[in-house]
């Protein structure tokens, strides 16, 4: 199977192109500021008078600023920045020779924009197009606002607002020259209240400075992602893939509400993905025809770099590496799952003792199980386990993104298995919820949940009975649970995984990474190595960060919000 590859030098001719875009802006701004030198001068005014000269010579400041404020916008490969960089390179550059024959610098502004031009592959990041809502209303708003906002503080420090007065000193702040107003000496009245005005030029440029960003926000953000949830047919679709290609035990959960889909051009193999910190976060591996998989990944590839985002992965097996590792991104190993044998699992021997003795205590207790699907939960029964699932959160945000569902009631869910423990007096106080792999005999663990008042040993008893109950149904495996960095902590390979293993453990009370790899570790399950895929050796803390918001381990900082005030809801208590 060939393998999908960037070109090599689309990494670095952005970077380049930012630099030397910058740099030409540099010298413009340097030749502007200082003197021409004479002859050519005197040369210049045999062809063009002296006022037209001095035009020229304002004009190449302004523009060679524009460069400057566009390089960041080449360094993220911005096609609209692209164009707009080579035409003001070009016009900049005959502006040096009616401005002081400055054919050094104007050959060196054209040798770049020929370089742009020949590089123009490598800048892929499609902008919003430019309406007539964005171009006539939004850009001159800013500028408005900005000069508005100049004006206002030349008024206040002059006290008097005459406008004609008032824009000709804000117009010679803004292009960096001194008005007829010296600020330094001058006091100002505001609000019964003497003050000095030295801070007048500094605010006008800060103004000037903060509005031209804005400015270049506007024209050169990306396209954005989409926003909206899928359509009903996109859902039916992806629904309609994982029960053909289901098999990973993590496909079942890309039918969470919350993600957005990415299908192949013949709708055969689908990503389930969101996007959270400038990256494209997919939800463990695509589900769909294998060999639809390189096209899929390099379309998707395409996808996210035409919006200006980075393409990263979570949970991803160790079959689909090769594919990524061709699209040029990089994997990290991330932990592991753990599957238990339902035909190999056993409670006999002395290193499972623990769980032994765990079931025994719980039994004695009177505690019995079940195994139900959706559609046989009656409405008290529901009503039960959706209390347990509740309680069992201890108040914390629910967590999930790439191995959990959101919910036990979505239109996907009839197919999910219900393992209850109830009490003697037949009450619901420990719930596991699975969902199916339907390529294989095998279900995946998506909530476990307990009454926290009940008895420990309670969840160890729910899983040893739910693999007789599995065992029953015809099913071969089981994956319990994710355990991030797990290798590092039981079996690390050099001082560095080590050091990982150990931060793991310190960090436990905050990430339970430690607690749950321990837990799984009773049941002595196979492990599978998982894995994290991110752009780039900088996109690591980047992609990181996307997957710790998604997957909830990490709160996601946002604007308080002010909400109509709502009657308290019910505290639910243990009956």
């Amino acid at each position: 199977m060939s393998r999908p590859r960037l070109t090599a030098n689309s990494k670095w001719t952005p970077r380049l192109a930012a630099i030397l875009t910058g740099l030409v802006g540099i010298v413009n701004i340097a030749s502007a500021l200082t003197p021409d030198i004479r002859w050519r001068g005197h040369l210049l005014l045999h062809i063009e008078e002296l006022q037209t000269l001095r035009v020229f010579h304002a004009l190449a400041l302004p523009v060679g600023a524009a460069l400057l404020l566009i390089a960041p916008y080449l360094w993220r490969r911005r096609i609209r920045a692209l164009k707009l960089a080579i035409a003001l390179i070009v016009v900049l550059g005959l502006i040096d020779l009616l401005k002081g024959l400055d054919f050094e610098v104007t050959l060196f502004g054209w040798a770049i924009a020929v370089g742009l031009w020949a590089g123009r592959d490598s800048f892929t990041v499609v902008q919003e197009p430019i309406t007539l809502r964005s171009a006539v209303w939004r850009v001159p708003l800013l500028g408005g606002l900005g000069l508005g906002l100049c004006v206002i503080a030349d008024g206040v420090s002059h006290g008097h607002f005459k406008p004609l007065k008032l824009l000709g000193e804000s117009g010679a702040l803004l292009r960096f020259h001194k008005g007829p107003q010296h600020f330094k000496h001058h006091l100002a009245r505001l609000f019964g209240h003497t003050v000095q005005l030295a801070w007048v030029p500094l605010a006008t440029h800060l103004v000037e400075i903060g509005t031209l960003l804005a400015i270049a926000y506007v024209i050169f953000r990306p396209i954005a992602a989409p926003r909206t949830p899928p359509s009903d047919r996109a859902r039916r679709l992806a629904e309609e893939l994982v029960r053909a290609y289901g098999r990973d035990t993590l496909s079942f959960f890309k039918l969470r509400p919350d993600k957005q889909y990415f299908f192949s051009d013949d709708r055969t193999a689908f990503v389930g993905y969101r996007v959270e910190a400038g990256v494209l976060l997919l939800s463990g591996d695509p589900v769909g025809r294998p060999e639809q998989y390189p096209e899929l990944l390099l379309a998707l590839r395409a996808f996210a770099r035409a919006r200006g985002l980075k393409l990263g992965a979570v949970g991803v097996s160790a079959a689909t590496l090769e594919i990524y590792n061709g699209l040029g991104l990089r994997t990290m190993y991330l932990g592991d799952e753990a599957v238990l044998e339902l035909q190999k699992f056993s409670l006999e021997g002395r290193p499972i003792r623990k769980v032994r003795q765990s079931v025994s205590r719980l039994t004695k207790a009177g505690f019995s199980s079940e195994l139900q699907t959706l559609d046989t939960l009656d409405d008290e029964t529901l009503r039960q386990v959706e209390r347990v699932l509740e309680l069992g959160r201890l108040g914390a945000p629910e967590r999930g993104f790439s191995m959990t569902m959101d919910s036990i009631r979505g239109a996907c869910e009839q197919d999910t298995l219900f393992v209850l423990a109830r009490d003697g007096e037949g009450i619901i106080r420990g719930v596991l919820h699975f969902v199916p792999c339907y390529g294989r005999a095998a279900v995946s663990l998506s909530f476990m949940r307990r009454d926290p008042s009940t008895p420990n040993g309670l969840t160890e008893f729910l899983v040893t009975e739910a693999v007789v109950l599995l065992r029953q149904r015809g099913i071969d495996e089981l994956s319990l649970n994710f355990a991030t960095a797990a290798r590092y902590m039981h079996a690390p390979e050099n001082r560095l995984e080590q050091l990982v293993g150990y931060l793991a453990i310190k960090f436990d009370r905050w990430f339970q990474v430690e607690s749950l790899y321990r837990f799984n570790a009773k049941f002595f399950p196979r492990w599978e190595p998982r894995y994290l895929v991110f752009e780039g050796a900088l996109g690591l803390p980047r992609t990181s960060l996307a997957a710790m918001w998604v997957e909830g381990q990490l709160p996601k900082p946002s604007l308080p919000r002010i909400t109509a005030r709502r009657h308290a809801a019910p505290v639910i208590t243990a009956p």
